[in-house]
């Protein structure tokens, strides 16, 4: 089944071709709107810091391997990338030992806008200089970098090459809307929705079973390419309720007034009903249960840590009070993380008609998002059973 778009026609199974965080640097793009994201990576430092402190250190001639998995093209993956780093360096030097020379991979799907990311990458600290020298230098990095295109369902890396796995806010999108969503003749058919919040329980069935599916092939994947005493710190979008079609803030993002100005367009007879049915944000926010079942399932690592953790509005406004900031943020939020396949699906006008209404709809209701739009997030530290 393909999603038919104004300007080109996306195969379920290619949706890894395009699926991305948008990129460039305009007011809707994720690196202007990925505060959020860094405020709630800053609340959960001191749980990536402890799945650190597990690692085991090798010989310092051994140079200490990182990847982050979803880094996507804002600064926020820099960041951790310094604090891994950072973190690493002392435990080093707390046992006598000079830091070895660190490598940073950042991967993310082929459509990511690598560019923008790496205009932002600071140059290295001092070409031929000692990794001593590299830390000191202020404004500059300490580890050599390299992108890495792929999906992280699948193998990205040799095998037992990585020290440590940092993924945040990535493993909620699925490798693919299931099939059965968005197939008629099916029970899972999620006819007049554009997402799981509050879709039937055979929708709900299915958006579970891609998940632990596409979970299932991630640990297989990691579980070749980490190295025997390193860890895995991964962060996603959760949900606190049992029930998958509640899926909380993820829900209140897509699944209400992104799904209204959805159906405005309907009723205005600016896109038909079919043209919405057969399009679906493909995330899945899981409970605790949902994840762990995964894990178990595949056997391979321990489960250090696995909790969910409140991280707050993905909503940053300098003017609480003004509904229009308030109503634009939460417009340009949404389309920094799906505006990509929208465009895809009804093509760049319709898009913008689509986020307009979004954004008058959310302005409207400006107050009662800022109270009630909180993101949950699972949070897992694994190291090999």
């Amino acid at each position: 089944m393909a999603l038919q778009g104004d300007n080109v026609v996306v195969s379920e199974m290619k949706l890894e071709r395009m699926l991305s965080m948008k990129g460039g640097k305009g007011e809707a793009s994720y690196a202007n709107n990925s505060q959020a994201q860094a405020r709630h990576a800053r609340s959960m430092l001191h749980l990536l810091e402890e799945t650190l402190d597990g690692v085991q250190l090798e010989s310092p001639e051994a140079p200490f391997v990182v990847a982050d998995l979803g880094c996507s093209c804002g600064s926020n993956t820099l960041y951790l990338i310094d604090v891994i780093i950072k973190h690493m360096t002392k435990r080093y030097e707390a046992l006598g030992f000079d830091p070895p020379e660190f490598s940073a991979f950042f991967s993310d799907l082929p459509s990511n806008d690598f560019n923008t990311l790496f205009q932002l990458l600071p140059p290295m600290a001092i070409d031929g200089g000692s990794m001593e020298e590299c830390l000191a230098a202020d404004g500059h990095r300490s580890y050599f970098a390299a992108g890495v295109p792929g999906s992280f369902y699948r193998r990205l890396f040799p095998t037992r090459s990585i020290d440590v796995f940092h993924s945040a806010f990535s493993l909620h999108w699925l490798s693919q809307v299931p099939e059965s969503v968005l197939d008629k003749r099916s029970t899972a058919y999620n006819k007049g929705r554009v997402s799981i919040h509050g879709a039937s329980e055979s929708t709900a069935i299915a958006y579970k079973k891609q998940f632990q599916t596409d979970l299932a092939g991630f640990l297989k994947s990691r579980s070749r390419e980490l190295k025997r005493g390193g860890s895995m710190f991964l962060v996603c979008l959760g949900r606190t309720s049992v029930d998958p079609t509640d899926q909380g803030g993820a829900g209140l993002l897509f699944g209400t007034h992104f799904q209204d100005a959805w159906d405005d367009l309907v009723q205005e007879g600016l896109v038909d009903g079919e043209k919405r049915d057969s399009f679906n944000i493909p995330v899945y926010a899981p409970s605790v249960e949902d994840f762990k079942e995964v894990v178990e399932a595949d056997g391979s690592f321990a489960i250090n840590k696995l909790e969910v953790f409140r991280g707050g509005s993905p909503l940053v406004v300098n003017e609480p009070d003004d509904a229009a900031e308030v109503g634009r943020a939460l417009a340009n939020s949404c389309r920094s993380v799906c505006g990509v396949l929208v465009d895809a699906h009804i093509g760049d006008q319709l898009s913008d008609e689509l986020f307009a209404r979004l954004e008058r709809r959310a302005t409207s209701h400006a107050k009662e998002l800022l109270e009630q739009l909180q993101f949950f997030h699972v949070v897992a530290s694994l190291s090999f059973a």
